[in-house]
């Protein structure tokens, strides 16, 4: 802070001896002590305020992009979005149109659909076969 070297200490200390006296001179040292470490406390808690208003400034500059970012994020997001329902609704609207150009097969108009043939009454049906497991087969 203040650059006082050894023989300037050496000459304020021989001043303040002859102007306070030999009786008060340890106690206006003291008080000089105690005020000399209030101040240090003082600018120390300065620095500590002005540090930490600093790192608040920062984390609200880091906050903004941050919000910005996720911002921009969600609007691409939502655009892509719309770029696709807008592909599935020109998709869906080409399917109708084909759909609707297609005219209907006259087998498809009335006929009922056909079931699977079933087995005559004298042959048997072979039973579903049901899975092995491994190691089983031998019982």
């Amino acid at each position: 802070m203040f650059d006082v070297g050894f023989s300037e200490i050496v000459v304020i200390g021989v001043v303040a001896l002859i102007v306070v006296g030999p009786e008060r001179l340890p106690k206006a040292a003291r008080t000089m002590g105690l005020l000399f470490g209030r101040l240090q406390r003082y600018v120390t808690d300065v620095k500590a305020d002005i540090s930490r208003e600093m790192e608040l400034d920062e984390l609200r500059k880091l906050q903004k992009q941050v919000q910005g970012a996720a911002q921009e994020f969600k609007t691409s997001v939502e655009s892509a979005a719309q770029d696709v329902h807008a592909g599935v609704r020109s998709v869906e609207e080409q399917l109708n149109a084909g759909a609707t150009d297609v005219a209907p097969s006259p087998d498809a108009q009335g006929s009922p659909p056909v079931a699977p043939a079933e087995p005559a009454l004298g042959v048997a049906a072979e039973p579903p076969r049901q899975p092995s497991l491994p190691g089983f087969d031998k019982i």
